[in-house]
């Protein structure tokens, strides 16, 4: 059934002659879906933390991956970037509004993700084996 939803949607963009190549969706979708993004907001969601925290947090991130996604996310508004008055200045990231509204749609996907990950894996075994 929700297959169905998904497609009465496609064919509704089609008919108000949505660009799906300029599809604003997509581009939200493409970002989330970025390898880092999930885990930096799983990360978040449990309060603020310090850059070097969320390095601590995710430790096969590089330095200039995990800056690269933390000023992507700031970009988009899904997480706030707070620099204080230190010597040297200490930055702290936050969950913002939006990004708080992301987590119950992103917990969902980690959730089916868990549920399917064993399945795929098989999938993926079959599909090589040929």
């Amino acid at each position: 059934m929700r297959d169905a939803v998904a497609l009465d949607r496609l064919e509704v963009w089609k008919q108000k002659g949505q660009d799906l190549s300029k599809c604003p969706v997509r581009h939200v979708l493409d970002h989330v879906a970025a390898k880092w993004t999930t885990l930096i907001l799983m990360e978040l969601s449990k309060g603020p933390a310090r850059f070097n925290a969320i390095g601590r947090a995710l430790p096969d991130i590089s330095k200039r991956m995990l800056t690269q996604s933390l000023r992507d996310l700031e970009r988009d508004g899904l997480i706030a970037r707070e620099v204080f008055p230190t010597k040297p200045p200490s930055v702290e990231y936050r969950l913002t509004e939006m990004g708080l509204s992301l987590l119950g749609p992103l917990g969902a996907l980690i959730d089916w993700a868990e549920l399917h990950a064993s399945p795929i894996a098989e999938a993926r075994r079959a599909y090589a084996a040929g």
